[in-house]
């Protein structure tokens, strides 16, 4: 991935700074209402994924989220199997048709794919990563078995009871309404399959009272596209009332022995996972620097930089308080009498 002619995505240069602001003024940090987030969500997911993608690439590789990690496993090899992980919790069989719900750019799906050899459909509304998608899925040789649907998760273009099994990775924390999304959803699975999900979530820890950690809930909305942090508590009610019956759900960060964080704190050195630590974003951010100064760059990216930093500041502090969770497990069945 080549950052400076990646950054902004399908934004072409000159509508990079306007982008960044428009994004900016959504959040708290800058005045925003929580509000307008929820009511304005596909705008600003949209805005925030065009101008971010291209980092994320070049950090992260083509799978976009965290994982729990053994000690002595890299990074890679822990992203890898955490979705392995989701694949054999789903059940998964050759030839099923399995929906990923907020592809990214479908690094887990070409992974979950070629694990469990099913046809992955992956559902995105940015058009810039979909098109990334298909050129990966293409050199993956996937593309004959998986595929991208352009689409809201809160209004899915597809029938009832259409697939074998559905699940979402960090995505669905973008759905301004955890039910409304989990609902549709429910309703493209089949009765009797099931739904798997890791999702982004503030823990029991978290004292909404206490601005230090309101402080930190804001960082990462802002840097993640967020229009708000559920609780654990919060996501299990929505999916309870959207008709799904809990098979079992867990915060798999509280087990995990290297810290999901690890990756991105700045007191952390790894050859192996070097853009993310301290001296490789440093550098990546000189370069970002000097390539907007040298035209190279759209002017605004060394905004999508520094909003990105914030989020990491944010997403390490709220793992080291345990207030903060990216990996909210639960694994749910849509019932075979299906009465909703």
């Amino acid at each position: 991935m080549d950052l400076a002619s990646g950054v902004g995505g399908k934004i072409n240069k000159a509508q990079v700074l306007d982008a960044v602001d428009k994004y900016e003024k959504y959040h708290v940090h800058y005045g925003g209402k929580q509000e307008d987030r929820n009511a304005n969500y596909t705008d600003m997911v949209n805005k925030y994924y065009d101008l971010a993608t291209s980092f994320y690439e070049f950090g992260w590789g083509e799978s976009f989220h965290f994982a729990h990690r053994w000690n002595g496993e890299s990074l890679r090899e822990s992203i890898k199997r955490h979705e392995h992980f989701l694949a054999l919790q789903l059940g998964l069989k050759p030839g099923q048709k399995v929906l990923d719900v907020g592809c990214g750019i479908g690094g887990p799906l070409r992974e979950i794919a070629r694990f469990s050899s099913t046809s992955v459909t992956g559902l995105n509304n940015n058009e810039y990563q979909i098109s990334r998608g298909k050129e990966l899925n293409r050199i993956a040789g996937v593309d004959k078995t998986c595929d991208f649907i352009k689409a809201d998760f809160m209004k899915m273009p597809i029938p009832d009871n259409s697939f074998d099994a559905v699940y979402a990775i960090e995505a669905t924390c973008h759905a301004p309404d955890a039910y409304g999304c989990y609902k549709e959803i429910y309703r493209v699975l089949k009765p009797g399959q099931c739904f798997a999900a890791y999702e982004w979530c503030m823990t029991d820890a978290y004292d909404p009272n206490n601005q230090e950690h309101q402080k930190i809930k804001a960082e990462v909305e802002i840097g993640d596209g967020l229009p708000d942090i559920r609780s654990t508590a919060k996501c299990l009610e929505a999916l309870k009332q959207a008709g799904f019956e809990i098979i079992w759900e867990k915060d798999l960060a509280k087990e995990s022995p290297v810290p999901w964080y690890q990756p991105l704190d700045k007191n952390h050195f790894s050859l192996s996972s070097f853009r993310l630590t301290a001296v490789g974003r440093f550098f990546t951010r000189n370069m970002v620097k000097a390539l907007e100064f040298a035209g190279l760059a759209p002017k605004g990216s060394l905004r999508v930089q520094d909003f990105l930093e914030k989020a990491a500041e944010g997403l390490v502090e709220g793992g080291k308080k345990e207030i903060f969770t990216p990996m909210y497990f639960f694994l749910a069945r849509k019932p075979l009498s299906d009465n909703n």
